[in-house]
This record gives structure tokens, sequence and C-alpha cells, in this order.
């Protein structure tokens, strides 16, 4: 299928968040559908809410938010200016629904122009990525103390990879992402997520995943297990699986049939089992209770990192 990109116009870029187990405030998308076209993204949903399919079309037709920075810029201005300035700024978050280092970024650089944006405000970010083209972007980030970068990464089995996640970046690149983000001496760490039940949950494939983060320097680990929360994502979760795990459709339909997340008490096994792997490790965790959301700076001086972090759904 050929891809189409198709240009739109933002009235603003900064969408808050409401959900009170988000650990930040606000979020910018700079696209919408992702190239990446991993099988369990919950933003294929978005693309219903448009009156699009969910299926291949939420990877081969990508809308574009081509005003970004100047939507962004514009309601920045706007905010800093009402009562409460900064304050109201909050927790902001790059990244929470398509990747915004997707390959469309390399030629449009709309992500990096948001960066310029966040950079002369001072306002720190939390970016979510399997992209190494982030990079690319190192200079901003030195410019936006306070901020972090999670690398999503839930496996180092290529063909789960390939199952799961066709055309995105490879696990090395990913590791490799993150060592040049450290070097560079970024706040930076992996998102383990999601976790597969029955594919990426043993405990030789966690830790392998932690061994990697632990000679990368990461400062801290996440870890989130697989949720399909609407119908479109569930569909064709259990499509990918039916093609490419057929054993396994049984045992997900078990669990996911009727529910959007894997049992508590398997999610409790996962928590304690991550937990061990990085203690081990000397690497942080980072799953906040449910609710709870990381301290922000509270000055464009202090550099506390701002983390984008789901818990495990406990």
């Amino acid at each position: 299928m050929q891809t189409r990109y198709e240009p739109v116009r933002a009235k603003q870029l900064l969408n808050p968040v409401k959900a009170p187990s988000m650990p930040f405030d606000w979020s910018i998308n700079p696209y919408r559908g992702c190239q990446h076209g991993c099988s369990f993204c919950y933003a294929r949903s978005t693309h219903a809410f448009l009156g699009m399919e969910a299926d291949d079309t939420f990877q081969h037709h990508i809308l574009y938010k081509d005003n970004a920075p100047e939507a962004l810029q514009a309601q920045v201005e706007r905010m800093l200016r009402a009562k409460g300035g900064r304050s109201r700024l909050g927790r902001i978050a790059i990244g929470t629904a398509t990747d915004p280092y997707q390959p469309l970024e390399g030629r449009l650089k709309l992500t990096r122009q948001c960066l310029e944006v966040l950079a002369a405000y001072r306002l720190p970010v939390s970016i979510t990525t399997r992209s190494p083209l982030i990079l690319r972007d190192i200079d901003l980030l030195r410019k936006l103390p306070g901020s972090s970068v999670n690398i999503s990464l839930n496996t180092l089995d290529k063909r789960i990879w390939r199952s799961f996640e066709p055309m995105s970046p490879a696990p090395a690149q990913r590791i490799k992402a993150l060592q040049g983000l450290r070097q560079e001496g970024i706040e930076a760490g992996i998102f383990m997520a999601p976790i597969l039940p029955f594919l990426t949950d043993q405990t030789e494939d966690m830790e392998q995943v932690v061994e990697q983060a632990a000679e990368a320097k990461a400062c801290f680990v996440m870890g989130s297990v697989l949720r399909l929360n609407t119908a479109e994502v569930k569909s064709w979760f259990f499509g990918t699986l039916r093609q490419a795990y057929p054993r396994l459709v049984g045992s997900y339909a078990d669990w996911y049939g009727h529910s959007p997340t894997a049992p508590k008490a398997y999610r409790e096994q996962i928590r304690s089992q991550l937990a061990r792997l990085l203690e081990r490790a000397g690497i942080p965790a980072y799953m906040p209770e449910s609710g709870a959301k990381p301290i922000q700076a509270e000055s464009p001086e202090d550099d506390k990192p701002v983390q984008l972090a789901f818990a495990l759904d406990l």
C-alpha cells in the first residue's frame, strides 16, 4: 500500500490530559498515524475517530500538522500571559500517541521545530520514541534542562519485533540511541512496553533488555504490560497474533477477550520480576502508583527530569 501524507492545520498543539493516572498535563503530537505500524498501538483508535480505518491505513495515511510550531508558540504565549503563567503549563509530553520521530520527521522536522519553541521558553518535556533520529536534536535537548527521553523497547528478539512492529527501527538501533543520549548527558532510559504475555515476559527475555539498558547507562527502566483498550486496537492486534503466533490466540482470548488488561495477579508478578532484575542491574525503576505524578521542576533552572511513565495498571 502506498503511503499518503496529508497536511492539516492545528488550532492548538498542547492538548490537555485529564486522566489522573497520566504523569503529565499536556501532550504534543505533530503527527496522526504512524509509519512504524505497531500492531498494539492504542493510537489506532484516533484514526477511527476521524472516520478513517484503523487497519493499515493508520500506517499508510499520515496526517501532519504543518503549522505545528506556529500554533505551539501562539498557545504558549497565550498561556504565559494568563494568570498563573508558567505554572499552568505543568508537565509536557511529546510522543504520547504517535512517534514524533517516525520517518516523515526526517524531512518535515516538525518535532524539531516544536522543540525549538519549547527551548526558547525553557519548558522541559518528556519525549517517547523508538527512533534513533532523536540524536539529531541533541543540541536542542541540551537547552531543555529537566527534560527526559524514553526509548521504547520491549524485546531484543528479532522475530517478535518484526511481527508486531513491522517498520520500526531495530532494537539494536534503539540501544545505540540510548547510549548516544547518555553520552551527551541527556536524561534517558528504557520504556519496556508493552510487555507481551507469553512472548516477551520470560525472565531471560526481560533480563536481556535490562542488561543492554545497564550497559548503555540508562537512568531508569519503566515497564508496562500490554493493554488493548479499544475494539479497533484489539481486532488488529489479534489479527497479527493469529498470523505470527496462532498457538497463543486462545490464551490471549482468555485474558483479553472481555478485558483491556491481563489479570491483576499476572501484572503484579511481572512488576516484581522486573523490580528484581533492575535491582540486580543497579538501575532505578520508575513505576509510580496509579494516579501519582513525578515532580516537575518549579523553575526553568531546576534540573529535575520530567518523565513520561505508565504504571503497570495494578
